[in-house]
């Protein structure tokens, strides 16, 4: 199959499921398709209107298996950014999206798409994997800040950037047009909402100087929808505490902050049967829940999201949907037995429209 019949069929098979699923007759599809067949066989391209391109990118976050949050997926606000040609054009718009994903703190679901690949050819990338991330340094054998982020920071180090070496320094965004070089742009943190991670009952947990920031932007995976891909289309939802509480901040591998809040905290780690990482665990949850609804910002704990899946789950087998999943990905690294997805299985199959992973450009 040539590569335009391979995007014919592609291409056939979204815009009827649009079609079908918007539930507009049959004649305003077909013509729809001659337009849009006649487009490939012109061009080896096609462009989405704006409503089939915003009903793609919905789709593609109810395709996701590896999000417990898909019940909200027909709320994603969708930011048309097809126009962008330049990179200064570009973090234009991803400075907007930041501001208006935040909300002062009443978090929107909102996916910001960028030109699509046409005939093989990358129209932008974003490198950073998230908009907003903590650096990570290393010093002396030790990692200041975010040892997932060493490489990309080594990176825009090279690129000229320079951090002020502190465990929560905000990198550059990070933007490549067409074969260009790509170029860094500072975050500055009065353009970020961040929050300061205190605990409902102890005073002295401020003393670990902890905060993460409000929002977390997905910006280095693609999206595919009817055979065109984006390989630019920032998205984001809101956090689930357990993603900050039980990964960033606790895993030996990130942060690893266990150890000290058992201390703060009184708990006595002296040995493994004391189960002071199970304590220590649920207290760091305990004070991202905290802080973040003291600041105003949205937020949801894992059981909440749990049940947010199971009426998710009700929605598409009304529907008449099978819900694919990674069951590895679904369960919350707190109490996963609590909740029904542990007792469940999912077929780990992808659907498209859907959101796909990119190699790393730095790496």
């Amino acid at each position: 199959m040539t590569n335009v019949e391979a995007l014919k069929q592609d291409a056939y098979a979204f815009l009827e499921q649009y079609y079908r699923e918007t539930g507009q007759p049959l004649a305003v599809f077909e013509e729809r398709w001659e337009n849009v067949e006649q487009e490939i066989e012109a061009s080896g391209h096609y462009e989405h209107m704006f409503e089939e391109l915003s009903f793609g990118a919905k789709v593609s976050w109810r395709n996701s298996n590896r999000c417990i949050g898909r019940f909200f997926w027909k709320s994603l606000q969708v930011i048309d950014c097809r126009d962008v040609r330049t990179e200064e054009q570009a973090v234009e718009a991803l400075r907007h999206h930041i501001r208006y994903a935040e909300n002062d703190g009443k978090i929107i679901p909102t996916i910001s798409v960028f030109p699509s690949v046409k005939n093989g050819k990358e129209r932008m990338r974003i490198w950073n994997y998230q908009l907003i991330r903590y650096a990570g340094y290393e010093r002396d054998g030790e990692i200041i800040g975010d040892p997932q982020s060493v490489a990309f920071t080594k990176y825009c180090e090279s690129l000229g950037w320079k951090g002020e070496k502190t465990s929560f320094d905000l990198l550059p965004l990070v933007v490549q047009v067409n074969e260009g070089a790509p170029q860094w742009f500072p975050l500055k943190t009065e353009e970020v909402l961040e929050v300061p991670i205190n605990h409902p009952d102890s005073d002295a947990f401020s003393t670990l100087g902890l905060k993460w920031y409000a929002v977390p932007i997905v910006s280095d995976m693609k999206m595919e929808i009817g055979g065109i891909t984006y390989t630019a289309a920032p998205f984001n939802g809101w956090y689930m505490e357990t993603e900050i509480g039980a990964r960033n901040l606790a895993d030996e591998d990130r942060y690893n902050m266990l150890p000290q809040a058992a201390d703060v905290l009184g708990i006595d780690r002296t040995y493994a049967g004391s189960l002071w990482k199970d304590r220590a665990l649920v207290e760091m949850n305990r004070a991202v829940l905290h802080s973040y609804k003291k600041a105003g910002v949205s937020m949801v704990d894992h059981h909440t999201a749990a049940s947010q899946f199971r009426r998710f789950e009700q929605q598409e087998q009304k529907a008449g949907r099978e819900v694919t999943g990674d069951w590895t990905w679904l369960i919350p690294p707190v109490s996963p037995a609590a909740t029904h997805i542990f007792h469940s299985s999912y077929r780990n199959i992808m659907h498209t429209p859907n959101f796909f992973y990119q190699q790393h450009p730095y790496k």
